[in-house]
């Protein structure tokens, strides 16, 4: 079970390291489709149709996968202060129910909402706008899917968390000597 638990934990991070990397080059994408949008405006008084909406809708996909991001970096609210001051298995018993939370709502949008961004995909849903990009038909339908991920890597976080071991304080033999600490205690 360990070894399995270990795999899991391998490819979340190997998955949710991709979508980083997506997300990194998306954002040179969406500033690259910006500039050409601004040079072709105000430098030949030629705007586009389309650098707006494709900035929008890659930037959609953006934010997506910032919340994938940020459930592997562990970039989520916590009260600190209080989860650092709890003993360990205390803070297990947190992160368990964290994680319920966060499984348990990806599953509620997952199934009150997947009849809907199936239906987009479907029928190709588009803005109504002069380029018609099919924004509402990918990004419906990627939202599940990341909320899916995001679950996949909060499960695969609370395992990680689960399988590591909580630093100890120092001990005041393992205290360097000659530097005064705030307590006195050299």
């Amino acid at each position: 079970m360990k070894k399995f638990i270990a795999g899991y934990c391998r490819l979340c991070e190997a998955a949710s390291l991709l979508v980083s990397r997506v997300a990194m080059w998306l954002s040179a994408l969406i500033v690259a489709v910006m500039m050409v949008e601004v040079v072709s405006r105000y430098v030949f008084d030629a705007p586009t149709l389309w650098a707006n909406e494709l900035s929008l809708w890659m930037a959609g996909f953006l934010y997506l996968f910032a919340g994938i991001y940020a459930m592997r970096e562990r970039a989520h609210i916590r009260v600190t202060i209080v989860y650092n001051s709890l003993p360990r298995k205390a803070q297990i018993v947190l992160d368990g129910i964290g994680t319920l939370v966060v499984v348990v709502f990806a599953i509620a949008l997952i199934v009150g909402s997947w009849k809907v961004a199936w239906a987009a995909l479907m029928r190709w849903e588009t803005l109504s706008t002069a380029w018609e990009p099919p924004i509402p038909a990918t990004i419906k339908p990627m939202i599940l899917i990341c909320t899916a991920l995001v679950a996949v890597q909060a499960v695969s976080n609370f395992f990680a968390d689960l399988h590591k071991d909580a630093p100890a304080p120092p001990e005041e033999d393992d205290r360097p000597s000659g530097v005064n600490f705030p307590d006195g205690a050299d």
